[in-house]
């Protein structure tokens, strides 16, 4: 197991994006837009009415929270459906108009987190509190053992999202704080279902086969113990209501020595984290928080409370972890982010929880940040550490959170949750440079003192952005034109569309050849400096010359012929992005 190196100290980053500031519900005065170097800081706060400041993303709509509801957490996606978990229930949106999204079901249903993800006409949610019961009520189901009480993965029938049924869910020892779905490229009869609870153990009297065992430094070799093991739960789609556990692999064993607790096993109160306060939450590594599964390329990035790990998948029953890492800066592994092509990860820290102030001007970056790490010959190499460059109020939960690919051709964008530090769009393009290049944030919930909201997930969906913020509910949002990001590289992501969406199953998202994708290419090349302004502007001279005579219903041969002159007029190396994306456009015209 290797260590991530130490980093130099922070020193606080100006954004690079040239978009104009937006005005939320109250207008931003000069004095809190002096009160630091970036917009974000001293921003007016407010539940309803806090200002925003943003470049490069627009907030189209909020729809608060359903009354009945506490506490929104992650999103999926399926259609023009946006399902919101949260320990309540879920909620359904209509977001076939980003700019208007509107509330269609809110399915109470407790058990605290309340996790989502969706495959075909089945929608499964993670249970972990102890006041989660089988039929949904909202009675709660009192302690001590209880046959009532539901903790685990529930799976809904969505085949009509306006009268979810409940299926026979899978119960687990330690509940379930977060899921992965993992398919099989060859089992198309069944999904499988990562499940990570981060819970007490069961009682063997509730739950048959739940067995505790106390956390130690000492090597754990025998029995069966819930603690350092994940569960792999087979879903036989034609059947899913026989779903149930089929292993339950031991992923942070020592290869050596054969230990359980093979990997970072810090105790409570043992260990400082290096600002001077203890880990919150401590890393110890008895299960992972969050796994993200890229199926096509066979692995898994998992965050497991003290350890990164990379595990090989093409045999999703019997994962087998193929690397590990540790950051003493690092106090929870939380989640995890592939690249588009999978060569890249990043891994976030929830120092904190989620529910402390973890942006202050006086924490370094590589606290409650993001880790970068390039794959490298199956092994997970650290490139750098990227955080919210602007610094948040003590009266504001922050730390990194949920996020999502945004498929840009030809660079790698992810769009970030910062709970009440807002939203963070970054190119990583480059693992060791990460560079912010749009951003929304809203002024604290109470300025006066610290209250639990801000963004859970903010993803990329079929051109949008959308967010699940805590407490204000569910935001639609829409990306903008800077300097850091083209009209046409947004119009370029906007034509990958998926039926599903869930951001912890990962697939390559592949361009078609089209104007946008070229134009992309075009606009980074001038970025770059890699074409002079006089080729850049017979280039786009001639590429919307091409445009326009598609348009016009011209022949392919007049619209071939702008292509070549594009190409030529370039006089870039026809190895070059510019370069091939014209030509894979031209193609499509031949």
């Amino acid at each position: 197991m290797r260590s991530s190196p130490r980093p130099v100290p922070w020193r606080r980053r100006a954004l690079a994006a040239s978009g104009a500031l937006l005005l939320g519900a109250s207008l931003m005065t000069a004095t809190a837009a002096a009160a630091g170097d970036d917009p974000r800081e001293g921003l007016g706060g407010g539940l309803e009415n806090a200002e925003i400041a943003a470049s490069g993303v627009e907030l189209l709509e909020n729809l608060p929270l359903p009354a009945g509801f506490v506490i929104n957490s992650d999103l999926a996606f399926t259609g023009d459906k946006a399902v919101v978990g949260s320990f309540s229930g879920f909620q359904v949106f209509d977001i076939s108009d980003p700019a208007a999204p509107v509330l269609e079901t809110a399915f109470v249903c407790p058990g605290g987190q309340g996790d989502v993800s969706i495959h075909g006409d089945l929608m499964f949610m993670s249970v972990e509190a102890t006041n989660g019961r089988i039929d949904c009520g909202t009675q709660g189901a009192p302690g001590g053992v209880n046959l009532e009480r539901f903790r685990g993965v529930r799976i809904f029938d969505i085949s009509d999202l306006s009268n979810p049924v409940q299926l026979p869910g899978v119960q687990t020892c330690r509940g379930s704080h977060t899921h992965t779905i993992v398919t099989d490229p060859d089992d198309a009869a069944n999904v499988y279902i990562y499940n990570s609870g981060t819970s007490t153990v069961r009682s063997p009297l509730e739950l048959e086969g739940c067995e505790n065992a106390a956390l130690t430094t000492d090597p754990v070799t025998e029995g069966n113990p819930t603690q350092w093991r994940i569960d792999v739960i087979q879903v036989p789609l034609a059947a899913p209501e026989t779903a149930a556990i089929v292993s339950q692999p031991r992923i942070f064993t020592d290869v050596d020595s054969g230990a359980y607790n093979g990997l970072q096993n810090t105790l409570p109160g043992t260990e400082q984290h290096p600002s001077g306060s203890f880990y919150s939450p401590t890393p110890n590594t008895n299960t992972c928080h969050d796994v993200t599964a890229f199926p096509e390329i066979g692995l898994l990035a998992g965050a497991c409370q003290g350890n990164g790990i990379l595990v090989d998948i093409s045999d999703p029953v019997n994962p087998v972890r193929i690397d590990a890492v540790s950051d003493p800066n690092f106090s929870y592994w939380h989640s995890a982010t592939f690249s588009n092509d999978g060569s890249k990860v990043i891994f976030t820290d929830e120092w904190g929880g989620g529910t402390g102030a973890r942006c202050l001007d006086t924490h370094l970056p590589e606290w409650g940040a993001n880790a970068l790490f390039d794959i490298v010959d199956g092994e997970l190499e650290f490139a750098s550490y990227y955080k919210l460059p602007a610094a948040q109020t003590a009266a504001e939960n922050c730390v990194a959170h949920n996020g999502s690919i945004i498929p840009v051709p030809g660079r790698d964008v992810m769009v970030q949750a910062w709970y009440q530090g807002g939203v963070s769009i970054i190119d990583f393009t480059d693992t060791a440079n990460p560079v912010e290049i749009a951003y929304l944030d809203r002024g604290p919930i109470n300025p006066n003192a610290l209250v639990l909201g801000g963004y859970w997930s903010t993803y990329w969906y079929n051109g949008n952005v959308l967010g699940s913020e805590i407490a204000r509910g569910f935001d639609s949002l829409a990306l903008s034109e800077t300097d850091m990001m083209s009209a046409n590289e947004i119009a370029a992501a906007g034509e990958i569309q998926l039926d599903v969406f869930n951001a912890q199953t990962q697939s390559m998202l592949v361009h078609a050849p089209s104007f946008a994708v070229a134009g992309s290419y075009v606009d980074q090349a001038e970025r770059s400096g890699d074409l002079t302004a006089k080729q850049l502007a017979q280039v786009r001279k001639h590429l919307a010359e091409a445009e326009a005579l598609e348009a016009d219903g011209s022949s392919n041969r007049a619209v071939i012929a702008q292509l070549d002159n594009a190409i030529k007029k370039s006089g870039a190396a026809s190895d070059s992005a510019v370069v091939q994306a014209i030509a894979a456009l031209k193609a499509t015209f031949s």
